[in-house]
């Protein structure tokens, strides 16, 4: 996940990236087994806009911390380069 070796993300940073996901695929478990069920659709869109909800907020984590490991602090022209690649990204994710 790291872009350069000698900075990667810190043990804890991935480990509530990875316990945030795994709750996410939790809760499309969760969708799934509702419509296995035939649960009335307004109880399975509240939970789906519960997993929406919280796919946003990882990746805003995950952008936040892609900022301040992979951008803040790293020399000028990587920077640069760095900047560009996350402004591709957040274009794509605001759409």
């Amino acid at each position: 996940m790291s872009v350069e070796k000698n900075r990667p993300h810190s043990h804890e940073d991935r480990h509530a990236l990875k316990v945030r996901i795994r709750k996410i695929a939790g809760q499309l478990k969760a969708i799934e087994s509702m419509l296995d069920d035939d649960t009335d659709c307004p109880d399975v869109l509240n939970q789906v806009v519960s997993a929406r909800k919280a796919l946003k907020s990882f990746a805003e984590k995950l952008i936040h911390e892609h900022t301040i490991h992979c951008i803040e602090g790293a020399q000028r022209e990587k920077g640069h380069i760095e900047l560009k690649k996350l402004l591709t990204v957040l274009e794509r994710y605001v759409e």
